[in-house]
């Protein structure tokens, strides 16, 4: 099971490099291994992410602890990944910066989130209705890990979701690591559209949904 899930991490890992989605060694994933206890491998710190090693990643505890005795230091937002996977039965969780994501934080982080109506990516987030409004919340990015992933708990209240932080980046959810990536592509998409907007449109900027 441990072998698995390293390599179908890993495979997440070079697609998302591949994207240009890991900035400056920025980011960090982790997948679930077992429930019971819990432990899920998460990203080494300061790695070189369009690398492939067998140092990318360790496996961590409850608490965000490695599990055996090493020389690796597992990412700074592990605490996210911990919240993630005690409070839902999510498999996978990713955590990324990019230019798109970090404009619509600072553009929309007075109001506390982004919302979206009408776009078809919606469905990535099981939104499947006409009216239905997909909602990203956005939380202040807080230096101390975790008074930040305190806050970040607050807003993980499902199988699969998202949450930015502002002028961070954004970290994802889901039951597998296909629905994951597949939440993840789908918001920098909606955000990429919503920058494109508000280009031609910049009243959109002040539209409430």
């Amino acid at each position: 099971m441990l072998k698995e899930r390293w390599i179908e991490l890993a495979d997440v890992k070079d697609e998302l490099s591949e994207r240009d989605w890991f900035m400056g060694t920025s980011g960090n994933l982790a997948i679930k291994v077992s429930d019971h206890p819990l432990r899920f491998l998460v990203t080494a710190s300061g790695k070189d992410k369009r690398k492939r090693t067998d140092e990318d990643f360790l496996l961590v505890n409850e608490i965000g602890r490695a599990v055996e005795e090493t020389h690796l230091k597992p990412s700074a937002e592990t605490l996210l990944h911990v919240e993630i996977y005690r409070k839902t039965k999510a498999g996978c969780s990713l955590h990324v910066h990019t230019i798109d994501n970090n404009v619509i934080s600072e553009v929309y982080g007075d109001n506390g989130d982004v919302t979206f109506k009408g776009q078809e990516l919606i469905k990535a987030f099981d939104k499947w209705e006409e009216n239905d409004i997909l909602r990203i919340p956005i939380i202040q990015n807080y230096a101390h890990i975790p008074t930040l992933a305190h806050a970040f708990s607050e807003h993980v209240t499902g199988d699969t979701g998202a949450v930015l932080i502002r002028n961070h980046g954004i970290t994802v959810w889901g039951r597998t690591a296909f629905e994951a990536k597949k939440i993840l592509e789908a918001s920098e998409f909606l955000f990429r559209y919503q920058l494109r907007l508000l280009e031609h449109k910049p009243y959109q900027l002040f539209k409430v949904v």
